[in-house]
């Protein structure tokens, strides 16, 4: 029978918790165009909707990446080398890290972290009926802040962080920037990072991708008001937004926004937050770059990419990175 892991997971957010994300969101809605922070698409079902959306024709994304994963993961299985502890933020269903654990010489450790974590456990759960002699050990945690990793990494030859899904993107530059730097810092002097990296193409291509057909996306997008009525006990009317995502070529990146049908007034907590007819209320960014822009990203936060895998369509790329002063 596989052992069951044990969770390292936050406690029930306290009132000062509370009081952060609220403060944290009014921010945003106060904000020149409104925003919301991408944590807010990730409840129990939000995580489940964007597996949905990792399956839709629409979506290449995810068919791309595991194309890189199933051609080249025993090249970068190699490349990560024996005795590591492979550690990955936003874990999500871990279906691309399977094709890694399966190659990989005598893992130290897996260290799934997701914000999730009735999902987060639950993926955690099948892994180790899968690997019933992998020391798995899930980190409740929103990554971009800090966080304690387990015990268990500090035995490990070698730390791995593993952050596919080009989830990278979502960051502005300068957030990205202190999201490498950290992982830089997570890996130490002889680790490294795999990372998956959306590249830029054709703006067709990138819009149906974020405007399925189904309207997946679109719940996804909705749900994060959902999210955030249950969690601090605002009055979104759902159905008073509408989903839209539009390429801006400028940033190059997309933008995803909930638009308001009509004039409205929202409660969270005593604050009320008013919206026009038509206005936007951006919910993510989802930046493309160019292998040469990524690596110069890489190289202010003191990485250095080792090696680069894509697909034939040049969509997607796989990036190994080092900390520059491995080499120095």
């Amino acid at each position: 029978m596989a052992k069951q892991p044990n969770v390292l997971h936050a406690p029930a957010p306290t009132g000062t918790q509370i009081d952060r994300l609220q403060a944290e969101l009014l921010a945003g809605l106060r904000m020149s165009p409104k925003q919301l922070s991408p944590m807010w698409f990730y409840d129990e079902y939000g995580s489940q909707l964007f597996e949905r959306i990792c399956r839709l024709p629409e979506y290449y994304l995810t068919r791309t990446e595991l194309g890189i994963m199933h051609r080249y993961a025993d090249e970068m299985a190699q490349h990560i080398g024996p005795g590591a502890a492979l550690i990955e933020p936003g874990a999500g269903s871990s279906e691309k890290t399977r094709l890694l654990l399966d190659r990989l010489q005598s893992p130290s450790s897996y260290v799934p972290i997701d914000i999730s974590r009735d999902f987060l456990l639950e993926s955690a759960n099948a892994l180790a009926k899968d690997y019933p002699t992998l020391r798995i050990v899930p980190v409740c945690a929103d990554f971009t802040a800090p966080f304690e990793l387990p015990v268990q990494v500090s035995w490990a030859q070698r730390r791995v962080v593993y952050f596919p899904g080009s989830t990278i993107g979502n960051f502005e530059p300068a957030d990205g920037h202190r999201v490498l730097a950290t992982m830089r810092t997570i890996i130490g002097r002889q680790g490294a990072i795999l990372i998956g990296i959306d590249l830029k193409k054709d703006p067709d291509v990138l819009f149906h991708a974020y405007n399925d057909a189904e309207g997946v996306t679109a719940e996804f997008n909705l749900n994060a008001l959902r999210h955030i009525n249950r969690k601090l006990g605002a009055d979104f009317d759902i159905s008073a937004f509408e989903h839209r995502a539009v390429w801006v070529e400028e940033q190059g990146r997309i933008e995803m926004h909930l638009v308001s049908r009509r004039d409205q007034s929202v409660l969270i907590g005593t604050h009320r937050i008013e919206f026009q007819r038509g206005e936007y209320l951006r919910t993510e960014c989802s930046h493309k770059y160019t292998l040469e822009g990524f690596a110069e990203m890489a190289r202010a936060a003191e990485l250095n990419v080792a090696r680069v895998w894509t697909d034939d369509k040049q969509w997607f790329s796989v990036q190994l990175l080092a900390n520059l002063a491995s080499s120095s």
